[in-house]
């Protein structure tokens, strides 16, 4: 089953993000790591597909994802590029660390 993708690239971007569940782990340590919680209090699989949402609206500054696509909303547009860069970095250090 394919979930239909809708809205500009840099929203259908996010909405793609939402939906790894490797980005959603990478949530899930984030959140450990900021709270200084172990995996007990926070475990692995914890965000949804809706709390990465939340997560890039609010990071974002934005009330929809859509919006990232609007022209005035290049800050926006830049903190899906710091957060997506951000993930990337972790998906290589998880690589690395096997």
């Amino acid at each position: 089953m394919t979930d239909h993708v809708k809205g500009g690239p840099q929203a259908r971007r996010a909405a793609l993000l939402c939906q790894n569940a490797r980005f959603r782990l990478y949530l899930d340590q984030r959140r450990r790591q900021a709270k200084g919680l172990g995996p007990e209090a926070l475990p692995d699989g914890t965000h949804t597909a809706e709390d990465a949402a939340d997560f890039i609206r609010h990071a974002c500054g934005v009330t929809t994802r859509a919006l990232l696509d609007a022209d005035h909303h290049q800050e926006a547009r830049a903190m899906l590029d710091r957060i997506v860069a951000d993930y990337q970095r972790w998906e290589r250090a998880q690589r690395r660390a096997g």
